[in-house]
């Protein structure tokens, strides 16, 4: 069982930054690859960045280049940091986890486990 555990949003201007952070509880966050989705009002969950244990990363066309994903296995955490922000970033940013140390697929049906997510919003 893993138990995710998200901090770091809040209103920003565009242009700002933020950096986002997921806790996680289970000795098994270092073997499993971990996500950051988001959502938006009226839109579906869609992958924002992913992260294997060894530090293998993919990210949606949309953030590449603005956002970076990272880890750190000894501290249990994996952050998002976000830079470049645009309103259109706007949305309910989740920590997922995933019983596969891989990064194939976008669909959050892959992940296992979830947090309670951030809300991020980007003023214009």
């Amino acid at each position: 069982q893993v138990q995710l555990v998200e901090s770091g949003g809040g209103l920003v201007q565009a242009g700002g930054f933020l950096r986002l952070s997921c806790a996680a509880s289970g000795s098994i966050f270092s073997i499993n690859a971990m996500g950051w989705y988001r959502q938006a009002p009226g839109k579906q969950r869609e992958l924002v960045a992913a992260i294997t244990s060894g530090g293998s990363t993919n990210y949606a066309d949309s953030v590449k280049g603005r956002f970076t994903i990272s880890r750190d296995n000894a501290k249990n955490t994996v952050y998002l940091q976000m830079n470049s922000l645009k309103p259109e970033d706007t949305a309910v940013y989740y920590c997922a986890s995933r019983n596969a140390d891989l990064l194939y697929g976008s669909s959050h049906l892959l992940y296992d486990y979830w947090g309670q997510g951030t809300q991020v919003t980007v003023s214009s």
